[in-house]
């Protein structure tokens, strides 16, 4: 990690944590918060780690998966820009260690606010506390699409879900993928969701190219 620099400043906050309404709170979390860079594909949090920061994003996004004792994981939800990682918030408020894996989808860029922050601010800032009571049901919203998907939506439904999420993240209609990680995001094999795009392709759903997929429906 580097310390904060000149490319993240009030103005910014104010435009991606709007819900951070108070001035010194944001004067705070420049004051206090330190950059974090993760490349596309790197580990911002692992499964069992101690988490001592809460991550604010600040350019990218971060996909969080969960893993069963065979090694199979599950995406949860994204963190993009102007998010936090309520799961990461959870260990933070418990000193607990985390029970998912955050990856960033592209290069990120991070404002990490220290765990030992976390209660004073709460207490202290009032929109600091909303935001974190927001960010808690933002994702649990998502986790109950998550439930619902693997519940009850066919497949083809739940890929073209997580194609379409991916694509937001990406900010790009191209999603930049391969046929493996859908699988492990989806909990499914390789071979099977070949077979599903194939499918999906057929009806005119999208374009398959090599380790990339253009969305052709909204």
């Amino acid at each position: 990690m580097e310390k904060k620099i000149a490319e993240i400043n009030d103005q910014m906050l104010q435009s991606l944590f709007p819900d951070i309404c108070e001035q010194e709170a944001r004067a705070a979390l420049l004051e206090h918060g330190t950059i974090m860079r993760v490349r596309q594909g790197d580990r911002m949090m692992e499964i069992g780690q101690h988490i001592r920061f809460m991550p604010l994003v600040v350019s990218g996004s971060l996909k969080v998966m969960r893993e069963d004792q065979d090694g199979n994981e599950l995406l949860l939800y994204y963190v993009q820009p102007g998010e936090t990682c309520a799961m990461s918030l959870t260990c933070c408020m418990r000193d607990a260690r985390s029970s998912v894996r955050a990856v960033a989808e592209e290069d990120t860029l991070i404002l990490a606010i220290p765990v030992r922050y976390m209660d004073e601010w709460t207490s202290v800032f009032k929109s600091f506390k909303q935001f974190v009571m927001l960010t808690y049901q933002r994702r649990y919203d998502e986790l109950l699409q998550t439930i619902d998907g693997i519940a009850f939506q066919r497949l083809d439904d739940r890929l073209l879900h997580a194609l379409r999420d991916k694509s937001r993240a990406q900010a790009n209609a191209v999603v930049h993928t391969t046929h493996q990680e859908l699988a492990n995001e989806l909990n499914s094999s390789r071979e099977v969701i070949s077979r599903v795009l194939k499918q999906m392709e057929r009806k005119n759903l999208l374009r398959l190219g090599r380790n990339r997929i253009e969305l052709l429906v909204g």
